[in-house]
């Protein structure tokens, strides 16, 4: 069974589309780009790429913005801050900043008016209340930081 929740939203552009999923059981809903035409992205380069919506996150859960896996994957474009966070309490466009990965001597990719740029995935989340120690417990680990628990 999957969880539901509502997420009420609107179009900001009369081009706007709604967010869809791909399949019943996908966990992202897709983006989709807005633009007045065919938008360039160079190698190295990131663009703000808008989907003329903004919603309404429910209090608890937040917005992940994640790459879609075939943009990223075989055309080298996905969010340059890797995972968007959309708070609850945000009520703007949710824009996705669009980074090419190819190297620079490859070609621009280019995005079409209408084609899916990203996916959106609603979760709930833990607000934590920090609070200072004297120590912290000990572990087997300890402070071993990058690869320090092998490579198998």
């Amino acid at each position: 069974m999957v969880n539901k929740t509502t997420v009420k939203f609107i179009k900001l552009d009369e081009n706007a589309k709604t967010p869809t999923y791909g399949t019943e059981f996908a966990a992202g809903a897709d983006l989709y780009a807005v633009t007045s035409g065919l938008v360039v992205i160079k190698p190295g380069e990131t663009k703000f790429i808008g989907t003329g919506i903004a919603c309404e996150i429910p209090e608890g859960y937040v917005g992940l913005i994640y790459a879609r896996s075939g943009l990223a994957c075989k055309r080298g474009l996905a969010p340059a801050n890797k995972v968007g966070v959309i708070d609850s309490d945000y009520r703007g466009e949710i824009k996705v900043a669009l980074h090419n990965h190819n190297a620079e001597n490859s070609e621009d990719v280019f995005i079409n008016k209408g084609e899916r740029i990203a996916q959106l995935v609603i979760t709930p989340y833990i607000r934590a209340e920090f609070c200072e120690a004297e120590s912290l417990d000990d572990t087997e680990r300890g402070a071993g930081g990058f690869g320090s628990t092998g490579t198998n």
